[in-house]
């Protein structure tokens, strides 16, 4: 049986993730932003094993709110094994172009506030001295490309912040990874042409971040063929991916 703290409660991979903690009967505290959905996602997970230890209502991109709700939550739990942070926008990438106001307001929902929110995180795992903080980026920080730049160099950035903390704590019991997920059919992609595949269920994604945060591995791609995927693009030369709709 362990331990988890999953903020971001209301979101399908985390539920996904979650549910399978659950399963096995793990202690599990709760935060995210809409009560009533936060209600309904600890109801199910009690019902579906979980030991709900407590839930709490906060909006995670509210910077100054962030040290009061993860303490509160590692007092309520007594001791954590993992912290899974599913917190982010995705944007209209029109909108985004038009609106400086909105694009400001992606970069610190996706970047700012989760890097301040996994700073906070990790000191209290190490205050306890062990301890893995899991974040979801995505497999969109990997490389700039025209249909969602704005969204990818946010996802980028936080790449690379959990990047440089995973150096910092690499002597340290303490483990950070980052969990990039492809093409999830969620609510998030509901305007997106579904099928293909590219495109996988919140369940199946669930799995491969649980599976990841047990495997002791830095950077997970979810599913794993992602990364094959991605290193393609990277490497792709510019004049090709120029003439692509990527």
């Amino acid at each position: 049986m362990s331990a988890a703290i999953l903020f971001g409660a209301t979101s399908s991979i985390g539920q996904a993730t979650a549910r399978l903690w659950a399963a096995r009967g793990d202690r599990i505290y709760l935060v995210a932003r809409d009560a009533a959905k936060l209600r309904a996602v600890a109801d199910d997970l009690q019902v579906r094993g979980g030991q709900v230890v407590g839930t709490r209502v906060a909006a995670l991109d509210e910077i100054d709110a962030q040290a009061a709700v993860v303490d509160e939550a590692f007092v309520a739990m007594g001791s954590v094994d993992v912290v899974l942070v599913a917190h982010g926008v995705l944007g209209d990438p029109a909108r985004l172009r038009e609106s400086p106001q909105d694009l400001a307001a992606l970069l610190h929902v996706n970047f700012v506030s989760t890097a301040t929110l996994a700073e906070r995180i990790v000191a209290a795992l190490e205050r306890q001295g062990h301890g893995t903080l899991a974040v979801i980026g995505s497999v969109a920080g990997d490389r700039g490309r025209q249909s969602n730049y704005a969204y990818g160099s946010s996802k980028g950035g936080i790449d690379v912040f959990l990047a440089g903390m995973r150096h910092r704590l690499a002597q340290s019991p303490v483990r950070v990874v980052t969990i990039k997920p492809g093409l999830v059919d969620t609510p998030m992609t509901a305007s997106f042409p579904k099928g293909g595949p590219l495109w996988s269920s919140p369940e199946r994604v669930g799995e491969c971040i649980d599976r990841a945060i047990r495997s002791g591995r830095g950077i997970a791609y979810v599913p794993r063929f992602w990364r094959a995927v991605m290193l393609i693009i990277r490497h792709l030369p510019a004049f090709l991916m120029h003439r692509t709709k990527l």
